[in-house]
């Protein structure tokens, strides 16, 4: 591989991409381009969709993107401590279909043979730990490292532990029936949504080019990573971090130490920065559907933001300036004061409009709330196919030659898709447990919220963690709607401690997301990108212990003695 730090390197490089690029245009003009090719399946996608809806084709959603679990528990009466109350009448707008009726079931449907207040036990949870210790140890063994480097290889793993995990649903406990619940719950109603929305993010934003080489200065990274906290709570911490790491490391590529840089940026922009809307980051996103006021985050953790943020760029700028830069050598640091090109950005039509519609596209097509203004659902799904349509504008409409400068492909992507398909199916046994335990293990503090679900966050996804403790908790003030609409309020004792309950769960999920590679999309594609630049990443032990808890978990820890 070619090291882009080594400024020897460049010009062989810069002719091997200049032959690729030359490729690629001959395969513009002879109709081969790939990403011209994914946009046309993208196209046809959205068109068999528009011929269904045509005809009349309707589907229908059966549940809503919480666990599945809890939709069955809602029928045990009783238990106050249980998540039934989430459940009610009063939250029956989550069973209905797109046009606001209730869901048709014959009254003389068979109960279910599956006693849901009964968790899968532990032994289901394995397959899980297999595909969390493999992601971790298989790039650090010389046997597998290669092997693993291939994304089919990732997938075959991860297809491999899902279906284990499935098997033990069909023989051990629940039944095929379960087993075609699970797979559409995990897939249908988390993954599809969960990687769609990446993908929109990743391929639109992809097709913007922040060019030129700043002298990378301390202060210079520092203003890079300032730049991407804000961003992140505007075009999701996805859009912030692929807009801003291709430029961070071409300002970067005469220094030798850029792996801290890189780490850093993960912390704050594919992370921590996401705190203050609900489309920073899709745990926060899923609150809002919840029913939780869409500037809720802003007005009342926009102080957590800015001293965890503020703090992590302040040490940034520090260990940058008095321990990496004096490591440089004299021959790094001079190539980098004199190669160095001003900053333009090319791109923005039509990517910058597309991504003000991803925006619009998640705020709106949200199938179990109407259309502002109107009595309409949006399908199901619909969602997912607008966004699709919106990649399939960027990569039709927007200048080839701006991703070809880019090197875009999809191979990150490809990677958190190959491996998430497998942690989304094999985290379920896990937050079925959680959704039964969860009310009775006395996390009852602000303090507790934040501490188990940002360290769960850290390993499983953080929204349906997420999910799984705002409803846990909104069962303590009577429901999912009455905790909605306390945390907005501060006139009663009551209202000021929901609120801090939620800021608790708000602050663990986003936060915490940054300790692994796994807590956050963005942190797998981040790093690939960089790798693929010749940045020597740490492994995941090396990213958790030698980065993630010595600098950032002293500033959480500030974090919740300060605020909770």
């Amino acid at each position: 591989m070619v090291d882009l730090r080594d400024s020897q390197a460049w010009p062989l490089q810069e002719r091997s991409w200049a032959v690729t690029r030359s490729k690629k245009q001959a395969d513009v003009m002879t109709g081969q381009d790939p990403h011209r090719r994914v946009a046309q399946a993208l196209l046809l996608t959205v068109l068999a969709y528009g011929i269904a809806i045509g005809i009349g084709w309707r589907p229908t959603q059966l549940h809503d993107p919480g666990d599945l679990a809890t939709d069955h528990a809602a029928k045990v009466p009783g238990d106050r401590n249980h998540v039934a109350p989430l459940s009610e009448p009063a939250d029956s707008q989550l069973m209905l279909t797109p046009h606001g009726d209730q869901a048709n079931r014959p009254s003389d449907a068979p109960p279910s043979s599956v006693d849901p207040t009964v968790p899968p036990p532990l032994l289901f949870v394995l397959p899980f730990v297999f595909l969390l210790a493999g992601i971790a140890v298989f790039p650090l063994v010389h046997v597998t490292a290669h092997w693993w480097e291939n994304n089919f290889h990732r997938f075959l793993v991860a297809i491999g532990c899902s279906v284990v995990t499935l098997l033990m649903y069909a023989f051990l406990a629940r039944g095929w029936t379960r087993v075609g619940e699970t797979m559409e719950h995990a897939i249908v109603h988390e993954y599809l949504p969960f990687i769609v929305l990446l993908f929109s993010l990743y391929t639109i934003s992809g097709g913007i080019r922040i060019e030129g080489d700043l002298r990378a200065s301390s202060g210079t990274n520092t203003a890079f990573l300032g730049t991407g906290a804000l961003l992140a709570s505007l075009i999701g911490t996805t859009g912030a971090a692929m807009l801003l790491i291709r430029p961070l490391l071409e300002t970067n590529r005469e220094r030798k130490h850029v792996q801290h840089t890189v780490v850093f940026f993960i912390f704050v922009s594919c992370n921590c920065g996401g705190l203050l809307l609900p489309i920073g980051d899709p745990p926060l996103f899923l609150g809002y559907l919840e029913g939780v006021d869409f500037f809720w985050t802003l007005w009342h953790l926009w102080q957590p933001w800015l001293v965890v943020n503020g703090t992590l760029l302040a040490m940034y700028f520090a260990l940058d300036r008095w321990i990496y830069v004096p490591s440089e050598s004299t021959a790094n640091l001079r190539r980098d004061a004199t190669q160095i090109r001003p900053l333009r950005v090319d791109g923005l039509w039509p990517n910058a409009w597309l991504l003000v519609l991803v925006v619009l596209c998640i705020a709106l097509l949200d199938p179990h709330k109407a259309f502002p203004g109107t009595s309409w659902h949006a399908w199901p799904h619909l969602r997912e196919i607008a966004l699709c349509g919106l990649v399939a504008a960027s990569l039709l409409l927007g200048a080839n030659h701006v991703r070809q400068a880019n090197r875009f492909n999809f191979s990150a992507i490809l990677e958190v898709a190959a491996l998430f398909v497998g942690i989304f199916v094999c985290m379920q046994p896990a937050l079925e447990i959680l959704n039964v335990q969860g009310p009775r293990l006395g996390i009852d503090t602000p303090t507790k919220l934040f501490a188990v679900s940002g360290i769960l966050s850290a390993v499983l996804d953080n929204a349906p963690t997420y999910l799984v403790f705002f409803r846990a908790t909104a069962a303590q003030f009577g429901g999912v709607a009455e905790f909605a609409e306390l945390v907005s309020r501060t006139d009663t004792e009551t209202a000021t401690r929901a609120a801090e309950m939620l800021a608790g769960i708000s602050l663990g999920a986003v936060f915490m997301g940054a300790m692994t590679y796994i807590g956050n999309g963005p942190n797998f594609m981040v790093r690939a990108i960089a790798e693929q630049t010749g940045v020597r990443m740490p492994s995941f032990f090396g990213y958790t212990f030698y980065y993630a808890i010595p600098y950032l978990g002293p500033v959480l820890i500030l974090t919740a003695w300060l605020y909770l």
